[in-house]
């Protein structure tokens, strides 16, 4: 089958992406499509499902998926045009009325104490064009918070020294999203984001340095949205974003991502993280993926790109 033609038959969030990381197709045509997330399929079902008052759900963090923080996240993977008039409008809603009402009220792009989280949230004030004070102190906290072995780990420190795949790699997105949204950052957030790099690289992105076995199934498990989970094919998407060659301990990883493409050249979805969720945003576990399928394809891509591969 032509894969390309199947997704670009889904929502207008996978075609701009589709345009952007597999066909090149010129920059007016991709933000012409990218405009269409805000207005129709789902970017716009999300959109409308805000409060009056700022809220998704009620929640500005929450177990379930129906929050403002897994809804914006979840636009932010969409590709939702930050700069669109019913986008700021909605973020202006979260910036001025929601709380983190379990941290002091501090307002909400200010984060709170967790590494996975404020990573988060300094990848949707980056991308939502709120970095400033509050940014400035999740980074400040970040940078106290990175453990020895060069990660994060959600886990107090009293009850854990070793960083965990799934904080890291939220925190590398924060950080990598402000640089690139600044275009230059201190030299300490690099610094710091490189360590993390080398703390997943050094693991070739799945598996235990000390026996080399598998860290947990899930991992090779890629579910859509990925929330705060880590798995191999969100890793291999990050190191892509970089925009740098591929780094040759990310082999095994790739080994994994292509073993698990189909016949007709599409992957499944896999297993859904638990939670009440607005709508799915992906087909259902075992069958073809748009999501991965685009993922994979623009992981593949660079990796073996017209520079060639790493080493």
């Amino acid at each position: 089958m032509d894969v390309t033609q199947w997704l670009l038959e889904s929502d207008p969030s996978i075609r701009w992406q589709v345009m952007h990381d597999l066909q090149d197709e010129p920059a007016e045509a991709v933000a012409t499509e990218r405009s269409r997330v805000a207005t129709e399929g789902w970017g716009a079902r999300l959109l409308t499902l805000q409060d009056a008052d700022g809220y998704w759900g009620g929640d500005e963090y929450g177990r379930d998926r129906k929050s403002v923080t897994w809804t914006l996240h979840s636009l932010r993977r969409l590709g939702v045009d930050p700069t669109d008039p019913r986008v700021r409008s909605a973020v202006s809603r979260v910036r001025e009325n929601v709380l983190w009402r379990d941290w002091g009220d501090l307002p909400y792009f200010h984060g709170e104490v967790e590494e996975c989280v404020n990573g988060g949230i300094i990848a949707l004030a980056a991308y939502f064009g709120e970095l400033g004070a509050g940014s400035d102190r999740m980074i400040g906290l970040l940078l106290d918070q990175q453990l020895d072995d060069g990660g994060w780990n959600c886990e107090p420190i009293e009850e854990s020294r070793r960083s965990s795949f799934d904080s890291t790699l939220c925190v590398l997105e924060g950080f990598l999203s402000y640089e690139q949204a600044l275009g230059h950052a201190p030299e300490a957030v690099t610094d710091a984001r490189r360590r993390g790099e080398e703390y997943l690289l050094e693991r070739s992105l799945f598996r235990r340095r000390s026996t080399g076995e598998l860290v947990l199934a899930r991992y090779a498990d890629f579910a859509f949205p990925p929330y705060w989970f880590y798995d191999v094919l969100r890793a291999l998407d990050y190191f892509r974003s970089i925009g740098a060659r591929p780094d040759p301990r990310i082999a095994d990883a790739i080994d994994l991502l292509t073993s698990q493409r189909t016949d007709d050249s599409r992957w499944l979805a896999g297993t859904p993280h638990g939670g009440d969720v607005f709508f799915a945003l992906d087909a259902p576990a075992g069958e073809p993926s748009p999501w991965n399928t685009l993922r994979a394809l623009r992981v593949l891509r660079w990796y073996e790109g017209a520079d060639g591969r790493a080493g």
